[in-house]
């Protein structure tokens, strides 16, 4: 039986008008003594009104109770039509005895992230202020290891940025808990039972959410009183309710190699050591592997380990240390334990430069050995956790490792990882350096590809002959090494960028993912192409992968807004994006999607301000596709002064070699030119723009005017994404 304290609430309240001081019979305590209730359910009474949508929770859960527990559950529910008791008496001291409990689930809304709401200052701020310092402490450890919030936050509406960020600085962590919310394009709303899951974007079911939260309570409580308790995987969800979700046994990151040598030149060899090991372990199967990018972030930091392990949500950390003197190498390394602090293992190795990926080999094996893991498998066969890729067959059949092409091609790593312009051609020309020495290195190949692929693509030189030398590359990479998923994901995209081969493209990233299901590089270009195709629900499975093993880099981040925005889930995409800007505020591609996303939902205040900001952190020598959308931006939001200014800008261009035909279709679509901007798309497509993939996910946004024309229902049939009308 459940005390549900609903009439209770009441009767009090008119004992105290009465001045009645007799005790009341029906109090029922908790089930731990010492405590007045088991759960305290906290709202803006502005979120009861209408259909009543808490108090139905109450009742829903009180039900859902009741089948979880052998024992009395009380219940504190304060129905007062007012933000504030109803016990008028003395609130404080009234609060401070109801406000001993359990279990604190607060209803989170936009109302309720009010920091002068009464809900928020003297019931959410003060039970956690009042757990904190009780005999459990705020966080309790659960019956299966994990470690959980006593307030266990239910979502019923998606927030903005700064309401997330304002609740996460009373809970001191990542706001987590079970989410109520019904999403379709344009819609953000509490869930209600009736509501069909397979419509709703978030494909979650009202009957489903209850239970969870009624396993989470459960957990808790036997957490409170030391109580073993059946776990199974499906209730895994609705006990994030940490800091952070769940630490991964097997999951580690390989901080970035610190470069001794008393050459400061030497610090490429470092990276690149730290970089080759990384991508050694990706192929491990089960081990979550921190991505390269994220990694790099902690060069030289002062963080301690269990920070950084914290911070990346991973059990181990390896870091270790490079000395190069003339052609003599020593390398240290040790995984340490990042959770207690300790030290796994720690080694030294001295040999020369001819030896260094014999000893990213016996590292990574050391690291399979210590944490008991199998080898990925591919086709039935194991594949090898060694730097076997790097390795070239002799004139005599051997294989065998050219240290000259191989600090070429990590030179030429380390300049294209820094995603510039002037990155990727110097990461080119070490590439061909690499390629002169050793015509069968197959990854200075796809080196090459990827460095001619992202010019062509943002548009720093002319897409067509881009993508000729990148997909000449690639070929010839496969050609030499057949079992390389990064090729065969890359070749993915260039099947879509040239030859609009979309169901050949699938087939490559399949097959990148089978051979590295790892790599972090494999997974973002898979999630672009899920998204041009429009296939979003898979897509936002992989994007979330991406942000598990890549939480760091802006990028990463921006690919889930990204996907978000064309499934039409603007709030959800708008607080990734915000996420992204807390990485890095000159971020163009974030505030472009902010701008896209409030131009979406009517906010034409907040659209122009994110435009005028890619605008000016944009480069203004490749600027035509910034200045063709924020045109389209400003067209929906009533400024077309300046789209035609921003036309006028994009006339210039047009003899750049960086200038994007596919930008003029969009500005022209914004200012209701049609004929214009199906002229300028067919001269994309004559040109192989790469933002041409895109078409079939702007034919609803950008083009939108434009779907009815047969003319542009040709150009999508040409793509091979078929008509759209």
């Amino acid at each position: 039986m459940i005390f549900y304290q609903k009439k209770k609430v009441l009767h009090l309240a008119w004992q105290w008008f009465n001045f009645d001081n007799e005790p009341n019979s029906t109090l029922v305590s908790s089930l731990i003594e010492g405590y007045n209730y088991d759960i305290f359910i906290s709202y803006r009474q502005k979120d009861n009104k209408g259909d009543r949508w808490v108090s139905e929770f109450v009742e829903d859960l009180e039900t859902e109770l009741e089948s979880t527990f052998k024992e009395e559950i009380s219940v504190y529910f304060d129905i007062n039509p007012h933000d504030g008791l109803l016990e008028t008496h003395d609130v404080d001291e009234s609060l401070k005895e109801k406000l001993r409990c359990l279990v604190f689930i607060p209803i989170i809304s936009r109302t309720y992230c009010d920091s002068k709401s009464f809900a928020w200052e003297h019931e959410f701020k003060a039970f956690v202020e009042q757990a904190s310092k009780d005999q459990f402490g705020l966080k309790v450890k659960l019956p299966n290891r994990n470690v959980a919030s006593r307030v266990l936050p239910v979502r019923i509406y998606d927030l903005d940025a700064f309401d997330i960020k304002l609740c996460e600085s009373v809970l001191g962590g990542v706001l987590r808990g079970i989410d109520f919310i019904y999403s379709e394009p344009g819609v953000n709303r509490p869930l209600k039972s009736d509501d069909d899951e397979k419509i709703n974007l978030n494909k979650t079911r009202y009957r489903n959410q209850i239970n969870k939260v009624s396993n989470s309570i459960k957990e808790i409580i036997s957490g409170l009183k030391n109580e073993p308790v059946e776990f199974t995987p499906e209730r895994e969800e609705a006990l994030l309710i940490e800091d952070k979700s769940l630490i991964k046994e097997k999951s580690i990151i390989v901080l970035p190699f610190e470069n001794i040598s008393p050459d400061p030149d030497q610090e490429y060899f470092s990276d690149g050591l730290t970089e080759e090991i990384i991508t050694n372990l990706s192929h491990i199967h089960d081990l979550l592997v921190i991505s390269r990018s994220s990694a790099m972030t902690f060069k030289k930091t002062n963080k301690k380990i269990s920070e950084i392990t914290k911070e990346v949500n991973v059990h181990y950390a390896l870091e270790g240390s490079v000395r190069i003197v003339g052609n003599n190498l020593r390398i240290t390394a040790q995984l340490i334990d990042g959770i207690n602090d300790s030290h796994v293992w720690a080694e030294k190795y001295n040999g020369t430069l001819d030896d260094v990926l014999s000893i990213q080999e016996k590292v990574s094996q050391y690291i399979v050995k210590s944490l008991k893991l199998k080898l990925a498998q591919s086709r039935g066969k194991k594949v090898s956790a060694d730097i076997s890729i790097h390795k070239i067959k002799s004139s005599e059949g051997k294989s065998v490792i050219n240290i000259k092409a191989y600090n070429l091609y990590l030179k030429g790593r380390y300049f294209s990882g820094q995603h510039t312009e002037e990155g990727y051609i110097k990461g080119i020309d070490f590439f061909n350096q690499a390629i002169q020495i050793e015509d069968n290195y197959a990854l200075a190949y796809i080196g090459l590809a990827r460095c001619y692929e992202e010019l062509s693509r943002l548009s720093f030189i002319p897409s067509d002959d881009g993508f000729h030398r990148a997909k000449q590359a690639i070929i010839k990479a496969l050609d030499i090494n057949k079992t390389l998923g990064e090729a065969y994901a890359t070749l993915g995209s260039l099947r879509m960028a040239m030859d609009w081969d979309i169901s050949g493209a699938e087939c490559d990233y399949e097959q990148a993912l089978e051979l590295s299901p790892g790599s972090i590089d494999v997974i973002k270009m898979y999630t672009q192409y899920l998204t041009w195709t429009g296939r979003f629900e898979k897509g936002i499975v992989l994007a979330r992968k991406g942000m598990e093993l890549d939480p760091l880099t802006p990028f990463t981040v921006f690919n889930l807004g990204f996907i978000l925005f064309y499934s039409g889930n603007y709030d959800d995409s708008i607080n990734q994006l915000n996420e992204v800007l807390i990485l890095d505020p000159k971020f163009a591609w974030a505030h472009m999607y902010l701008a896209y996303n409030y131009v979406m939902k009517h906010d034409y205040v907040k659209g122009i301000y994110h435009a005028d900001n890619a605008i000016a952190v944009w480069p203004t020598e490749n600027a035509s596709i910034p200045y063709g959308f924020m045109g389209w931006v400003y067209c929906k939001s009533c400024h077309t002064d300046k789209a035609l200014e921003l036309l006028s800008q994009l006339k210039l261009m047009q003899d750049k070699k960086s200038f994007d035909p596919y930008s003029m279709a969009v500005i022209y679509s914004g200012l209701n030119q049609k004929e214009r901007a199906i002229e300028w798309l067919n001269k994309a497509l004559e040109s192989h723009s790469g933002l041409m993939l895109y078409l079939k996910i702007h034919s609803g946004i950008f083009f939108s005017d434009l779907v009815t024309e047969n003319s542009y229902n040709d150009i999508m049939d040409k793509l091979g994404f078929g008509n759209v009308s």
